[in-house]
């Protein structure tokens, strides 16, 4: 894999897991300060897995409409 993609796709997961942190560390604040630090960290692991399957799936577009 060549650095540009890995850097790329390094971003993204790091993007989503973001995302996916702060959504969780915000529904599990309505609850309270445990929650919400429990959820940051399911949201972050939530994202990252669908930053990789989105960036899989693309991947795999790319690949076959190149061998077109």
């Amino acid at each position: 894999m060549k650095t540009k993609a890995r850097l790329k796709r390094a971003l993204l997961r790091a993007r989503y897991a973001a995302v996916g942190a702060a959504v969780g560390a915000a529904l599990g604040g309505l609850v309270g300060r445990s929650p919400a630090s429990t959820g940051g960290a399911t949201g972050a692991l939530l994202g990252a897995v669908i930053a990789e399957k989105r960036f899989d799936a693309s991947g795999i577009v790319d690949e076959v409409r190149s061998e077109d």
